[in-house]
This record gives C-alpha cells, structure tokens and sequence, in this order.
C-alpha cells in the first residue's frame, strides 16, 4: 500500500514487545512514540531495544519520538470525589493540603503548582479533569475561589488548565531534564517538547541537547503557543498540533482552524508536522472507526500534515495493529485525491530551494519511478518533500543518524546509508540498495540527486535521468577493487 502521510504509533504495554512492533511497522508505522508522561526509564530502554530489534529484523527504518511530559499542572489529592454542580464554590489554597468539601456547595483543594494562583485574575477560567469542568474566578489574594459554571465529577490528580491566565513557568522540569539526557544518551530522534509557550522554552531544550543533533518538535498545546506561533517555529524542528490540551485552553471551535494555520505555517517553512490526539480513538476498544474519526484523519491528509499520530489506541488498545492498518488504508484512499505538485504554490526559500523544485518537477513531469536523493544533512530531501511531487523519494544519507531524522517527512523513504564518494559508485549503490528491497522498477526511469563535494551540507549540484540502459549499466558495473 502506498502512502506518502506518515504514521506515528504510541507504544505501551499493548505494543511494546517486538513481535507488535514489526506488525506495526508492517502495517505502516513509520514512527514511534516513547511517552515519557508513563514508564520509568528502565521501561523506555527495553521498548526501545526491542524497537531496534524490529528495526534489525525487517532491514528498514523507523524513526523514534521521545514526548517528554512537561508540567503537567493537577489538582492534589482529594478524600473522596467531588460530585459538583453549577453555582458550587472551589477554594484552592496555595498550601498543600489533602482536598475535602467544607460545605453543602463549598469544596477546597490545591494544585502541584501553587504559584500559578498568583498569575490568575478575576473573570479568568480554571478548568478542571482536562477541560470537563469548567469554573471562572470570583476572588483572588491569598486565597482563589471559583465559581464552577458546569456539572461534574473531580477526583484526585486531575489536570487543570488556565486558557486565559499567561503562566509564563519554566516548561522543563527537572524531571524533564533527567529524560532528555536519557533521550540523547539513547540517541533517539526527535524530542517533543509539552506545553510550549514561547521560543525560549525551545532554546532552553536545545542547550539541553548540547552538542547532540536531535529533532525539536513543539507540541502546540497553548493558547499563548498559538499567539507565538512564528517564533516558536522559527526556534524547532517541526511542530506538533497537540489538540487535547488546545482543545481546552482555546475555544473548542477553533481548532479546526488553528489546525490548518499550523499545517500551513509548518509546510512554507519546511519543517514537517504531526497532528496528534484522539484520531482513531474509538478504536482503543472498538473493531472500527467512526465515521467523523475516518474524515478527521482524512482532513488531517489533506491539509497537508507530515505524520499522523495515534496514542491510546496503540499504546493500550484492544488491536494496535488493526488500527494501524486502519489508518493507512484512510491515507492511502486520500491521497488519491490529494493537491500534488506544489512548485508554484511555494516561494523558494534560498538558491538551494530552487533545485529542489526543479528535480521535483522534472519527476513529475517524466512520471519517473522515484527521486533518488543522496543528501549529507538531510535538507535537500525535506526540501523536495514540502513541494509535495506524486514522484516517492528514496533517501539515501552519509550518516545513519540523518536517515531516521527523515522519517518525520511526508513522502520521503528512509532507505541506507552510503559511503561512496564516486558519482558512479553512488548510482550503482542507490540502485542496487532499492532492487535488493525489492523497489527497484529496472525500466525506469528515475531522477537522482548528489552533490559535491561529497558530504557538504546543501551542496547538491548534480541532476541525472537514469533511463533503462543507464539502470542496466550501473547494475552491472563492476564493483571497486
């Protein structure tokens, strides 16, 4: 089946094993997703070795994602549950105390993060268990009180959310900072950052990677994220639309839009973007999607998103698998009718941007088999995928780690490394990579890009047409002494 929007799988303990895994990646998981919100790191280890089994196992490459929690602000512990109705008052004291209920219509509590209390004003929302109960503030000072505006159920450790209150707190705990340098110990590809507020969060997760070359990916989850959205991409890798979190802290009928304007922002600037949050979840326990999930997934391809991503529904579902499957059949079936061929619908971003597009084109243009991209830094292949060809692109990478950092981009194909330095050599090895997994059409024709001086960032300078009798020769070319 092939699909060019790629899939990012949850992983957890419906699909940690390698045996899972290797289905998924059967399936069509191109990604995997390591949620540091659970596990201990001794858990993350074994899943991941047994990601890199799988890896080893079916000779292809998967990239892995390390979402790391952030701070994750929760109401503390409580006697019992809170059954509140509207007009019911929530006191929540800045000490750290054990939630009860003072009275008929009166209830107090505390938060992991008392400090945030002093930033919230009167008129302000609080919402509460992940935006289900929703409250406005009616006093501030040394205490805040609440009036709650709906009904529902509050137990302990349930998220808070304050969509109106600037919170301005470091994004990066230190239990964030023990798992990042897990994650670059453990070389992983792509970190996600919870709960971004601005470019300095992501420079802050940069300085934690020192010299290390991992992905940035800023999960937009905010509504100040939203505001900043420019200089946030400016300082990332690639976004994540993380509509959980965003579906609460903007209004709900605005995520639809954000979404697209994300999408868009994310593509002009050549950084790929993952829409992420309850995209097949009715499938956590349920043989098939909904109706409204298969179209949410769809509108997701189409607008123009680079991954998809699924989490309870892998990581804990009945079937992760089948809702793997499930996903790659509704991508499939929606490129068929996807807006291709974006060459005069982006503005060239430098020089270098302008060969991309031509090679693009040329592909399309000739209805060659596949782009072959030899790229050093990786650039020049995401390059060629923000123009979105019908043509699928083989990456070939110098450095191995280059070739997983690929993953992320629609439409590209991490296939090997290559350590050729000769154009010949690197045609032969290209070619015979793809016939060796089984890629290779041997009429062509193809469209293969290499730079030099070999291994240069952004040097490539070199466009060839390999036709049948070209496939034939460099197959057949003897091999190097």
């Amino acid at each position: 089946m092939i699909k060019r929007t790629k899939i990012l799988a949850t992983l957890g303990p419906a699909s940690d094993s390698v045996e899972v895994i290797e289905g998924l990646i059967k399936a069509g998981a191109n990604m995997f997703r390591l949620n540091f919100s659970h596990g201990d790191h001794a858990y993350h280890l074994q899943t991941l070795k047994n990601i890199k089994t799988a890896m080893k196992n079916l000779n292809t490459t998967v990239g892995i994602l390390q979402d790391i929690s952030g701070p994750k602000v929760r109401i503390g512990d409580i006697k019992e549950p809170f059954e509140l109705h509207r007009g019911d008052v929530i006191t929540f004291l800045k000490e750290d105390i054990l939630g009860y209920k003072e009275s008929n219509k009166s209830y107090v509590v505390s938060i992991n993060y008392p400090e945030l209390l002093d930033k919230v004003k009167e008129g302000e929302y609080i919402y509460l268990y992940d935006g289900t109960i929703r409250a406005k503030v009616i006093e501030t000072g040394i205490e805040i009180k609440a009036k709650v505006e709906n009904h529902g159920t509050l137990s302990s450790r349930k998220g808070v959310n304050f969509p109106n209150t600037v919170i301005d707190i470091d994004v990066i705990t230190k239990k964030d900072e023990e798992d990042i340098k897990w994650g670059v110990e453990n070389k992983v590809d792509y970190f996600a950052i919870s709960f971004v507020q601005n470019k300095k969060d992501m420079q802050h997760a940069r300085e934690l990677l020192g010299n290390y070359k991992g992905k940035l990916i800023a999960k937009i989850e905010k509504f100040d994220a939203v505001e900043n959205i420019d200089e946030i991409l400016e300082a990332s890798d690639g976004l994540m639309v993380a509509r959980g979190d965003l579906g609460i802290e903007v209004p709900y009928y605005e995520v639809p839009t954000i979404q697209k304007n994300l999408i868009k922002k994310a593509n002009l600037a050549c950084k790929p973007v993952i829409t992420a949050t309850q995209m097949l979840l009715s499938m956590t326990h349920n043989e098939r999607a909904t109706r409204a999930e298969i179209s949410d997934v769809a509108n997701a391809v189409l607008d123009g998103t680079d991954v998809v991503m699924l989490s309870e529904e892998s990581a804990v579902g009945d079937d992760p698998r089948n809702v793997v499957k499930t996903m790659s059949s509704i991508i499939a079936k929606t490129e068929e009718i996807y807006a291709f061929d974006k060459q005069s619908k982006m503005h060239y971003i430098d020089e270098f941007d302008v060969i991309q597009s031509t090679v693009t084109k040329l592909a399309d243009d000739i209805n060659a088999k596949g782009i072959l991209a030899l790229t050093s830094s990786g650039q020049s292949a995401l390059r060629m995928s923000r123009y979105r060809p019908r043509t699928k692109i083989y990456a070939f990478t110098h450095k191995k780690k280059v070739l997983s950092s690929l993953t992320a981009a629609w439409g590209i194909y991490s296939i090997d490394t290559i350590k050729e330095s000769q154009a010949s050599r690197m045609f032969q090895k290209m070619l015979k990579t793809l016939d060796s997994k089984g890629l290779l059409d041997k009429t062509g024709p193809y469209v293969a890009t290499v730079g030099y001086p070999v291994g240069i960032p952004g040097s490539t300078n070199t466009i060839k047409i390999l036709t049948q009798s070209e496939i034939e020769y460099y197959l057949n070319l003897p091999n190097k002494k």
